[in-house]
């Protein structure tokens, strides 16, 4: 399945999403508009928002909480990734120039904290103390992530250990986060939140260890962004850890330069990671988090939602952006 027939069973809530996320961006400060429709008009995949419909939806939810709930979700990504793309002095996200190339810096630095405080309002709209607590915990959680991976920019010493933490917080948390209030809403057991809260969060790894993958095998035009960035960045991601594992001690001293400098010679990496069948030992890592993430939906009622959910662990894995 492509994207779009998996999110099929919740096209009418999508745009329902779609049209919070206009209305609620509609400031009177012409810049804020104007980078927010930038924003919103680059697309996405809207995955996180997605799967709190989808989640509620499996659960049986029948309420209108949803759309405003998965608009948070999206507003918190979406500020993310606006003051990521400035920490990492990106140019390009999605195909296009990024906001803070087009916009600058103080611009998109200041609009991701206008989504924030937006994001927060709606919460409290939401009247869902539950789902404000794992929101809120949740943007903190990301922005510890976000400073972990800062001190592991340029040092070659990185275990997986640790790189996987900034997985677990800064990308995964937020998948995590949209699945556990999709369950919250619906009024779920206990169990049924643990085990939405888990598909979440093992989906959300494995979304981005497909991303490790696809920044050293992708086609630039295809992902949206320079392959090779990671390594440009001075990002020790999975691949390349495991090349420092694994490979000879040329590869090693090859990659930890790299990863010192953000300087190398992109077709040696490449070939020492073909050599140590990185990608591959990565790819297999995002499968085993996959299979987790479907095993957690044991416990869910059948349905074209639930369905949705099961394929979503194979899209993760097979997606080729």
């Amino acid at each position: 399945m492509n994207l779009s027939e998996l999110l099929a069973p919740i096209a009418d809530d999508m745009k329902a999403v779609d049209a919070v996320i206009r209305a609620r961006l509609n400031s009177e400060v012409v810049l804020i508009r104007t980078i927010g429709d930038y924003i919103v008009g680059a697309g996405g995949k809207r995955m996180r928002p997605a799967m709190l419909l989808m989640v509620a939806k499996a659960l049986g939810y029948q309420g209108s909480n949803h759309h405003l709930l998965a608009a948070v979700v999206e507003f918190i990504h979406t500020a993310t990734l606006l003051h990521d793309d400035v920490v990492d002095e990106s140019d390009l996200r999605r195909g296009r120039s990024t906001a803070n190339a087009v916009f600058g810096n103080a611009a998109s630095v200041l609009v991701g904290d206008y989504l924030y405080s937006r994001s927060f309002e709606m919460m409290v709209e939401s009247d869902s103390m539950p789902a404000m607590t794992v929101l809120s915990g949740a943007t903190t959680v990301i922005a510890e992530g976000e400073v972990l991976q800062l001190l592991n920019v340029h040092d070659p010493d990185v275990s997986l250990e640790r790189y996987l933490q900034v997985v677990r917080y800064k990308t995964a948390k937020l998948f995590e986060a949209a699945t556990q209030v999709g369950a919250i809403i619906a009024g779920a057991t206990g169990e049924q939140e643990a085990a939405a809260a888990a598909y979440g969060r093992h989906i959300g790894t494995a979304f981005q260890l497909i991303d490790d993958v696809l920044d050293y095998s992708g086609d630039a035009e295809a992902l949206g962004k320079n392959v090779g960035d990671d390594l440009r960045e001075g990002k020790p991601t999975m691949p390349l850890i495991r090349v420092m594992e694994v490979g000879t001690p040329g590869q090693k001293q090859l990659i930890q330069n790299a990863i010192r400098t953000g300087e190398a010679d992109f077709a040696a990496v490449a070939h020492a990671i073909r050599e140590t069948r990185a990608l591959e030992y990565t790819r297999d890592a995002a499968v085993a988090e996959a299979k987790l993430a479907r095993e957690a939906l044991a416990g869910f009622p059948i349905s074209v939602h639930q369905e949705s959910l099961l394929e979503f662990c194979s899209f993760a894995v097979n997606r080729d952006h």
